[in-house]
């Protein structure tokens, strides 16, 4: 089940308490002040896991408490401090404060991590409070507390192109040819119900991820259908590619909805390089064709006709995309 947002608790630890004590040793009666500080509590830290691509974990564990720290010790020893609570997430994943909203990281890379909570520190023993004019503090201090807050976490799947279009267009069957994805493919809208991604190799040492969500429906940006939840996994691509039938009715008009399907929900997606692939080739019958030459686009839209069936135009769009995000 892919899930792309969650609510979750954090709270570090509190920090340990210095102590009060004494220095004990035979012939020493009266020995100075040798109490430690307290050791510091455990940080929560979240973690990106490209091993991780879905949210789904934090439906059932929502809460994540580091430990307090030890009290000082005697001899002027330090009390252990507490592991942190590592929390892993997809690459891509979004923290916020729930409570403000406030964007705490964006972690982008594999391994990146934030510190959410820190550990408080521990508190001070009464070795630190000696002095020419105190020599024998009975003074120490607390632990801080720790941090606590609610996360929101939001998954935007990172890839290089994402592909757009009409439910059925053809996009799951593409990213199968192209890439090792292996998307449920079936010829009725919707198949895609969750966010696919696909390594593409082109020649050698030349790859790039292509996205496939779930069909736009016109009114999605509205509410209707089921791209408008996965419109958000496209954001941060470097390139689009609006797939189109060869057998829809109005070529032209599907791109121009798909278009305003993308405005609606953010209006930069609309300034990403983009193409305009034309699909299902082995279906077309003469008169498509003889349409399909006629078909005309602004230069900044390159067109290419597909069949991701037979393979047909396959190494052409395979490099047109790899041009598209190259650089």
């Amino acid at each position: 089940m892919f899930i792309d947002s969650a609510k979750i608790y954090v709270k570090s630890g509190k920090g340990g308490d210095g102590i009060i004590h004494w220095r004990r040793e035979k012939y020493v009666p009266k020995g100075g002040p040798d109490g430690g500080n307290g050791g510091r509590g455990g940080d929560v830290i979240i973690r990106a896991d490209k091993q991780l691509n879905t949210l789904l974990d934090f439906r059932y564990t929502k809460r994540f408490i580091a430990k307090n720290g030890n009290p000082g010790e005697g001899s002027n020893k330090e009390g252990r401090s507490a592991a942190p609570v590592i929390i892993k997430v997809p690459v891509g994943t979004l923290i916020r404060n729930s409570e403000t909203g406030e964007l705490i990281s964006d972690l982008t890379h594999h391994n990146q991590e934030v510190i959410v909570a820190k550990g408080g520190k521990g508190g001070k023993g009464n070795w630190m409070f000696r002095s020419p004019t105190n020599q024998a503090p009975r003074i120490c201090t607390p632990g801080e507390p720790g941090e606590e807050l609610w996360l929101d976490l939001e998954l935007k799947l990172l890839a290089d192109i994402g592909l757009v279009g009409f439910p059925n267009a053809g996009k799951s069957t593409l990213i199968s040819t192209i890439s090792a994805a292996k998307p449920k493919i079936a010829d009725y809208p919707f198949t895609t119900l969750t966010p696919n991604l696909g390594m593409v190799y082109f020649q050698e040492e030349k790859s790039f991820v292509v996205a496939d969500i779930p069909g736009l429906i016109e009114g999605a940006h509205a509410g209707k259908g089921l791209g408008i939840q996965f419109l958000k996994h496209i954001e941060r691509t470097k390139a689009l590619a609006y797939l189109i039938d060869c057998t829809s009715e109005d070529i032209k008009k599907d791109f121009k909805v798909l278009q305003n399907e993308l405005k609606e929900f953010n209006p930069d997606l609309l300034k990403k390089k983009s193409i305009i692939v034309i699909t299902k080739l082995d279906i077309a019958t003469d008169e498509i064709k003889k349409s399909l030459k006629k078909l005309t686009f602004p230069k900044k839209y390159p067109v290419y006709q597909i069949s991701a069936v037979t393979n047909q135009g396959i190494d052409e769009l395979k490099e047109a995309m790899w041009n598209l995000v190259k650089h």
